[in-house]
């Protein structure tokens, strides 16, 4: 039985605005009326009215004959109201704009926006009454109105976003520039009450070209719950290969990617062997002092097994192939990489918004 139920809304890495970053999810066994998380919010109503049109039992209630309501489909402005928390990886425009644009025009409960600090206060900077109406703040005693930041701590705990819906959040780094250093991005662990969860990047620089590597850390944990509890990763692949290290910009590229997953696969080899079986879901990775023969490419052969990764954030290039759209020439180029084979073990798609 699956956990979440989701809705992408947008999936690109621009420049096309009808597709950015944005995706819905609820528990599977309620209705979208119970309440929805949105995790980051580039792509929002606009992109909603296209998706109902197209498919107007996108957003279908449950199936129950006896409910009147059952066939009646839902508006992208009640869909938007049905938003209780937004979870922000980080605040660049292409994952923020459609939280912006729609602030202080939802209706509903009051909306929680949730991230770690630091990416809250980007997003005061965009709420500050010149650039954006004042329509976030930190007090819960404020007009309902007005979108509540909650920060995320990067510890080792879960934090409530909704009744069945918790997350970690864990830093990444996501480029540089020359005000404030290392820009800050974020993973998220989204776990439902019944402890499934899933893996989900903000926009990712590959460690071996970072100047703060660390989503190493992230793979760390991720193998501690593979395939037990975590089975299903989103994260982004920008670029196709062939475009130079010092111009990725933060991103990754299918050879970076692979390389990524590649590191995941020798975590989760290192864990098997250090604890003498698979790691006991949700256990803290084990780095016992002790002499560990370094893992080969024949060890890596079937370490992801059963892993499904959806990658995201696909830049449109308008001088690509017509014939070959930018996330499927990603794909083609990220199966076809040699990285201890670890991936073929794996099911891998780019999503479309």
């Amino acid at each position: 039985m699956p956990s979440f139920s989701m809705v992408v809304v947008g999936s690109g890495g621009g420049p096309d605005e009808t597709n950015l970053s944005a995706y819905l999810i609820k528990p599977h066994n309620a209705d979208w009326e119970d309440g929805i998380t949105a995790l980051d919010a580039g792509s929002g109503k606009g992109a909603l009215k296209r998706i109902i049109k197209e498919t107007p039992s996108t957003f279908a209630r449950r199936n129950d004959e006896s409910d009147s309501k059952a066939t009646s489909p839902l508006s992208a402005n009640k869909i938007y109201s049905c938003i209780r928390a937004f979870i922000i990886t980080h605040a660049h425009l292409d994952h923020i704009s459609s939280l912006v644009i729609s602030a202080g025009s939802l209706s509903g409960p009051r909306k929680s926006v949730f991230a770690l600090k630091p990416i809250l206060f980007d997003l005061e900077n965009v709420f500050d009454d010149r650039l954006w109406p004042r329509l976030a703040s930190w007090d819960e005693r404020d007009d309902s109105y007005k979108l509540l930041y909650q920060a995320l701590l990067p510890d080792d705990g879960y934090h409530t976003i909704s009744p069945d819906i918790s997350a970690r959040v864990m830093p990444l780094s996501h480029g540089h520039n020359l005000t404030c250093g290392v820009y800050d991005s974020s993973a998220l662990f989204i776990r439902h009450t019944n402890r499934q969860e899933f893996l989900f990047f903000g926009d990712v620089e590959p460690d071996s070209v970072s100047l703060k590597p660390r989503t190493i850390h992230v793979w760390r944990v991720a193998a501690t719950k593979f395939p037990e509890t975590l089975s299903t990763i989103f994260i982004e692949c920008s670029w196709p290969n062939g475009r130079a290290d010092d111009t990725l910009y933060g991103h990754l590229s299918p050879v970076h990617l692979a390389d990524e997953l590649t590191t995941l696969a020798k975590e989760v080899v290192l864990l098997r062997r250090l604890n003498g079986k698979r790691p006991r879901a949700n256990s803290r990775p084990s780095r016992k002092k002790t002499k560990v023969n370094p893992v080969t490419s024949e060890d890596l052969v079937g370490a992801l097994d059963g892993l499904r990764v959806f990658v995201t954030h696909c830049k449109d290039d308008d001088g690509a192939s017509p014939d070959l759209p930018i996330n499927h020439l990603i794909t083609n180029q990220i199966l076809a990489a040699d990285q201890g084979m670890c991936i073929e073990c794996m099911r891998v798609w780019t999503i479309a918004g």
